[in-house]
């Protein structure tokens, strides 16, 4: 009978027990296919919105007129992934500091006070009493088999990782913003291409109206010269609206607000194309010394060497110091006495079932391992630098093309617009020069800019990448401007 009265106990708490709530509402949604109803949270001031970063005063007063140089450097000020990096560095350094301290004694000074009351008992008499005194300890490793160096060594190797990879991350950023300069830069030069080629349209319809109107050309030829006018004017409005987008990814770049009022002055020449002076083998091995990147992972390779160090000597004998000294005080000893302690004490280990084994094992392979990442990531260097170079090369070749190709677009433009005039000529002839002359501009702006994009490139996997915007590689002294 009692076992019935516990099981049905147990059934009555069983179902007493419920979802708990939370503010309120069911801790959980009331089915599976239901969502659950989180409870309404009270209103709140919305966040305050962080200001811009304030630009140096220097670059403030000629914020409409940037160079290149100016735009890196407030990327440089504002741009979260290097104050990122910096800090994780500064963290390093830090360690690094703390972790030599293991080759300085450790003092630690107490102040103590003790009171102290007993009961009689068996015919001992109660005691009172109180015990004070200050003491100071010393513990200092003397010798071990490299667990202290290996552990120090590899602080120093974490400190020169973080800094490599400090300016790697400083290197990424550069190439970032200057690619998305050229980007914006090319995309204005091909707002004025454009332009120049609405104005030639706008030339075009007022002929072949002039013409229709004095009887020279039909009603088709003034209705192909606006189409092609209007045609014109559409492709700059859709280069003008990628303007404001390159313009507002440009200012990301730099950590300011899409919308802040700058622009970027043009530079006072074309840029100079020009061949490289060095071959890719030259700057493959430059980059195998160059590259932060290779030298972070080289960096981490000797820290995880240092590690097997470490743990293999905690498998090994050590010696070390200790001593305690201190002046105690009681009441029955008002003016104190001295004590001291000194121990000299050779720790051997013995066993830690298998554990300082397998640590020596975790230890090589991760070693093992750090050695793969660093001769893996010298192979994609190699590539980085060989694809970047013929790259370039080719991007070279583009220019010069695009300068051949654009020269004679001009000529047969001329020749056409002169030959219509003249009225031996066609109006679809004219206005296909015209096409093919618009379309040379652009392919001249582009090779230009993306050739400059190209040497960016290359000078960032080879690792020489310039933070103020100059060039780094040599050219041949044969350009093309």
């Amino acid at each position: 009978m009692a076992s019935y009265v516990a099981a049905g106990l147990v059934v009555v708490l069983v179902g007493c027990v419920h979802t708990p709530s939370v503010n309120g509402v069911s801790g959980t949604s009331p089915a599976p296919s239901a969502p659950w109803t989180p409870p309404q949270a009270p209103a709140r001031a919305p966040l305050p919105v962080a200001p811009p970063p304030a630009l140096p005063a220097d670059i403030a007063k000629r914020v409409q007129h940037l160079t290149l140089a100016d735009v890196l450097d407030v990327a440089l000020r504002n741009n979260p992934t290097t104050r990122i990096s910096w800090e994780n560095a500064r963290a390093a350094a830090a360690a690094y500091g703390s972790q030599r301290g293991a080759y300085y004694p450790t003092i630690d000074a107490d102040v103590n006070a003790t009171r102290l009351k007993t009961v009689a008992t068996q015919g001992r008499q109660a005691v009172e009493q109180t015990t004070y005194g200050p003491s100071a300890t010393l513990s200092f490793l003397l010798l071990d088999f490299g667990g202290r160096s290996g552990a120090v060594n590899g602080a120093k190797q974490a400190l020169l990782a973080a800094d490599w990879t400090h300016n790697a991350t400083i290197q990424s950023v550069v190439l970032q913003v200057e690619s998305a300069y050229f980007d914006y830069m090319a995309t204005k030069a091909l707002a004025e291409a454009q332009r120049a080629t609405v104005a030639e349209a706008e030339r075009n319809y007022a002929a072949a109206q002039e013409r229709h109107r004095v009887g020279l050309a039909t009603i088709a030829d003034e209705l192909q010269a606006k189409t092609a006018l209007s045609q014109a004017q559409l492709d700059l409005e859709s280069v003008e609206g990628t303007l404001q987008t390159t313009r507002g990814a440009l200012a990301v770049s730099m950590g300011l607000p899409a919308n802040v009022p700058y622009d970027v002055e043009a530079p006072a020449a074309e840029i100079p194309v020009a061949n490289l002076a060095d071959s890719v083998d030259v700057l493959i091995a430059q980059a195998l010394s160059a590259r932060p990147d290779l030298a972070a992972a080289q960096a981490e390779f000797e820290q995880a060497r240092q590690r097997v160090r470490e743990v293999r000597a905690a498998r090994l004998p050590s010696l070390a110091l200790n001593g305690t000294g201190g002046r105690t005080y009681t009441s029955r000893l008002p003016n104190g006495g001295n004590n001291y302690t000194i121990t000299l004490g050779l720790r051997i280990p013995l066993f830690a079932g298998f554990s300082r084994a397998y640590d020596q094992v975790q230890a090589e392979a991760q070693a093992e391992a750090a050695k793969a990442r660093l001769d893996a990531l010298q192979q994609q260097v190699v590539f980085q630098v060989f694809s970047s170079y013929y790259a370039l090369q080719t991007a070279t070749r583009r220019v010069r093309t695009a300068d051949d190709l654009l020269a004679s677009a001009q000529q047969s433009e001329q020749v056409a617009l002169g030959r219509y005039r003249a009225g031996v000529g066609t109006v679809l002839d004219l206005l296909t020069a015209q096409a093919a002359l618009a379309s040379a501009r652009a392919q001249q702006v582009q090779a230009r800019w993306v050739w400059a994009t190209s040497l960016s490139q290359l000078a960032h996997d080879v690792g020489v990448l310039d933070t103020h915007g100059g060039n780094p590689l040599r050219l041949a002294p044969d350009s093309t401007r």
